[in-house]
């Protein structure tokens, strides 16, 4: 008996998607001289038809003498030619880091440039230029290419927040400061949500996740024009020199607070958890229940970040009411959000040796009311801190410290993930360090009061 151990079949519905749709797929199906071939990523492969007809493949094999053939798919769809570790946790963890540290050492640049100038000038700009690179995600062919684009992405993102929740601070100066950063919170909540559905989409045949990438960023060229028109800087008197200072100078005036260093450092610590979980919980849920990627990013994203909706609503209107009795109600509030982090980190990681995959949506919920009691107080938090021109300096700051380690926790992640580290053994370093920030936050001494 004869035997053929690598015989290349490529499915029939596979060349007639690719035939419809080659954009979706990255490559094409293109005749010369009579002959088909694929044209992926500029190698081109003959199309045989032994690959896809199943008569022509058995004339073939009893042409050849062969009695069975063990079925192999074609190097062209699956992408052969790629570095064997492409698939690894680690690259997708330098994929995420990568964005989160370009992210990082450009926000106390988008900070200063929103103190010094305009707020609403860099708002704007950095929504146009986030569209514009999530338009171009959904064109990129190579790894290369995905990295550069995310790259991209952290430059618009580094611009944007700074400078938003200091335009939310400049204008609810009395008793709303943090249910306004809830309430813009909540927006970037619902977004984490509306995105954690682009699993279905990547799913589909008819869509795919080009789509949706081209679909996001056509939408948000088109509305940066309006928004710049909407938005308004704060009326303010003019500054004396003094009162607009220099790079150095902000950092100098910053750093030489002792009470703003506990809060870079209480930012910090529960932020590694708060990356892990958005950036990693799909994969987390896929793979520890074997649910399918649509399932896996809606329970990774809709329940938590519903809770974390509850928690910065809730979260915001308790530490507003609870200034009105004194000036660190907005830290205890957050103290408290932080001490439900704690059991929540160890129930995430302890929930896979359940097996029950709604035990780890209840503890992402628990994470998710504490992570909105925590996220609406931290810019209202530094303005007790900083005077007005040096908030979005300040939140820059926070962001670079933050951020930066968020971006070696991804990438650590993925690394212990390659040599199977147990999550319950990694999800109790994030809990031991909320349990740190509860004592840093406490420690935090207001200076500013409501202006």
């Amino acid at each position: 008996m004869n035997i053929d151990l690598h015989n290349h079949v490529i499915p029939p519905t596979i060349v007639s998607a690719l035939e419809k749709n080659p954009k979706r797929f990255g490559m094409s199906i293109d005749e010369k001289d009579g002959k088909r071939y694929f044209n992926s990523h500029g190698r081109p492969a003959e199309l045989q038809k032994t690959f896809y007809d199943a008569d022509a493949k058995i004339a073939w094999m009893d042409a050849n003498r062969i009695d069975m053939a063990a079925i192999s798919v074609g190097p062209p769809i699956y992408f052969y030619w790629l570095s064997p570790d492409i698939g690894l946790e680690a690259n997708w963890g330098t994929i995420l880091a990568l964005f989160k540290w370009v992210y990082a050492f450009l926000s106390p640049i988008g900070g200063y440039l929103a103190d010094r100038y305009s707020r609403r000038h860099v708002i704007a700009a950095s929504l146009f230029v986030w569209s514009l690179v999530t338009w171009t995600t959904g064109h990129v062919t190579t790894y290369e290419q995905l990295l550069t684009t995310r790259a991209l992405m952290g430059i618009s993102e580094a611009f944007y927040i700074p400078a938003a929740l200091a335009l939310l601070a400049d204008f609810h100066t009395g008793h709303t400061r943090s249910r306004a950063v809830g309430l813009h919170q909540m927006g970037i909540y619902l977004g984490v949500i509306i995105g954690g559905f682009g699993g279905y989409a990547a799913d589909s045949p008819q869509l795919g996740w080009r789509w949706a990438f081209s679909v996001c960023g056509l939408i948000g060229i088109v509305y940066a024009l309006p928004l710049f028109l909407a938005l308004r800087n704060p009326p303010r008197p003019a500054d004396s020199p003094s009162e607009r200072p220099s790079p150095f100078g902000a950092l100098r005036e910053l750093l030489g607070n002792p009470s703003f260093v506990l809060l870079v450092l209480y930012f910090t610590l529960p932020a590694l958890a708060g990356w892990i979980v958005r950036d990693w919980m799909p994969a987390i849920l896929k793979a520890e229940f074997g649910i399918g990627q649509g399932l896996a990013g809606v329970s990774a994203t809709l329940y938590w970040q519903v809770a974390a909706i509850v928690g910065a609503v809730t979260g915001g209107w308790l530490a507003d009411r609870w200034m009105r009795q004194t000036v660190r109600g907005r830290i205890y509030v957050s103290a408290i959000g932080m001490s439900l982090i704690v059991p929540a980190m160890f129930g995430v990681g302890y929930a896979p040796q359940t097996g029950l995959l709604w035990v780890a949506i209840a503890f992402l919920v628990l994470f998710g009311i504490g992570w909105g009691f925590f996220d609406s107080n931290n810019m209202p938090i530094l303005s007790q801190l900083a005077r007005p021109q040096l908030r979005a300096t300040g939140y820059g700051i926070m962001n670079l410290v933050s951020i930066s380690c968020g971006g070696f926790a991804d990438w650590g992640f993925g690394m212990l993930r390659d040599r199977h580290v147990p999550l319950f053994g990694i999800f109790s370093v994030f809990a031991s360090a909320a349990v740190i920030s509860i004592v840093l936050v406490l420690l935090i001494r207001p200076q500013y009061l409501e202006k």
